[in-house]
């Protein structure tokens, strides 16, 4: 606005130096200062426990404890206030460079009060013991788990705001939504297959409430574990039969559970996934873990897996 004002300035002056030293210029009304927008901050928001968060200023000094946080501040411009990570967050490759304050739960408080942040992004893991150390230190804490992938779009838009990044984190998520209603528009009339999404040999999965049972709905598959009691339940080798998924998903397939592996399993030969060669090895569990803008890739990733004809 104020380099506006100065060219429109400069135009007048140039088009009354033409007019001739002999004429008299008219009287000029002097235009009022543009006005200077308000900072947002102090604000106050609520985080996703309920708490509410008060920002005082544009926080200059950051730590992430949340691989998926420190995803979204670097997306969002904000790498250079980045003070300190966790040991997990090795995305983008110059996060890795920062300073370590611990892993996902051991959380070193010395490193992190060291470091003098103004704003500590966590995760409801945190909540028992390293939210309330951090407040009592007086530091401003502000905690993020969205368990869907809309939610996960409000909260890199909020992130964006307690940091002074609206803007920026307005053009990311209108980014991210277009790539989502992409996806969208061409699964739309096409069947679901049940998939079983396997979190451990040991037969855990994604159930009902969790963020990845929204992701597989999103990317059109039907969860086998939809209707299960909890968020993170255990089936049996039975129910996994009885359901015959589709498709199997080896989220586990970074500890070592293959394709192979899953052929050998006794029982597993009869499931039509096994049988169709429909099981998938994820390589990069990153992009569907991760409650970040790396998401749409997962969600990509899964909707070819789950309709490969339409994406060919």
């Amino acid at each position: 606005m104020k380099i506006t004002h100065v060219i429109i300035t400069s135009i007048i002056l140039v088009l009354l130096a033409g007019c001739g030293a002999s004429q008299t210029p008219p009287t000029q009304t002097p235009m009022p200062p543009t006005p200077t927008l308000a900072s947002p901050f102090p604000m106050t928001v609520q985080d996703s426990v309920g708490n509410q968060v008060t920002i005082k200023a544009e926080p200059q000094r950051i730590i992430s404890l949340v691989p998926g946080h420190t995803e979204t501040l670097y997306a969002l411009g904000l790498g250079e206030r980045v003070v300190g990570v966790t040991e997990y967050c090795n995305y983008p490759p110059e996060a890795q460079e920062k300073p370590k304050v611990g892993g996902f739960a051991d959380v070193n408080m010395e490193q992190v009060v060291g470091l003098q942040p103004d704003l500590v992004l966590a995760s409801t893991l945190h909540m028992a013991e390293i939210v309330p150390a951090l407040q009592e230190r007086g530091i401003t804490v502000f905690v993020a788990e969205p368990d869907s992938v809309a939610k996960t779009l409000e909260m890199i838009a909020t992130i964006g705001r307690i940091t002074g990044q609206d803007q920026q984190a307005q053009t990311l998520v209108n980014q991210m939504q277009q790539r989502i209603d992409a996806v969208q528009a061409k699964i739309k009339d096409a069947p679901r297959p049940k998939i079983f999404w396997e979190l451990g040999a040991e037969l855990y999965t994604a159930g009902p409430g969790s963020f990845l049972d929204d992701l597989i709905t999103l990317a059109g598959g039907e969860n086998i574990a939809a209707d299960a009691g909890t968020a993170w339940p255990q089936l049996s080798l039975e129910v996994i039969v009885l359901q015959d998924p589709d498709v199997v998903v080896l989220a586990d397939h970074n500890y070592g559970e293959t394709i192979e592996t899953v052929k050998s399993r006794p029982g597993w030969d009869k499931l039509k996934a096994v049988q169709q060669g429909r099981v998938i090895e994820l390589t990069n569990d990153d992009i569907v873990s991760r409650q970040g803008p790396r998401i749409v890739e997962g969600l990509e990733f899964l909707a070819q897996a789950f309709h490969p004809d339409l994406f060919n």
